[in-house]
């Protein structure tokens, strides 16, 4: 299984992928490639799922360079690239801090 550190080194070198899902929502939200790569550099563990459905998840928040959080789910399973799954920019209305569930 991927660490977070090791996730966030591939997110350094840009060596991520979305899946389709996360492309359409990178679209939609207005999220670049530059953010992407930015925010998952030195992204943080917000929560874990080990058990899911198709392999361990988590999710990560990270900071763009203009200080825009971005919340990333991604796979952990082993691989030369990230798997991003789905992101968004999160609300401060659902979030504390961007971290924590209200």
């Amino acid at each position: 299984m991927k660490s977070v550190k090791e996730a966030c080194d591939q997110f350094a070198k840009g060596s991520y992928h979305l899946s389709r899902h996360a492309f359409v929502r990178a679209v939609e939200r207005n999220i670049s490639a530059q953010e992407m790569r930015e925010a998952g550099a030195a992204a943080e563990l917000i929560e874990d799922y080990p058990l899911d459905k198709y392999g361990p998840t988590a999710l990560l928040l990270g900071f763009t360079a203009l200080v825009r959080p971005l919340h990333f789910q991604i796979s952990l399973l082993e691989g030369p690239m990230v798997k991003i799954i789905t992101l968004y920019q999160p609300s401060r209305e659902e979030w504390i801090e961007f971290r924590k569930r209200r």
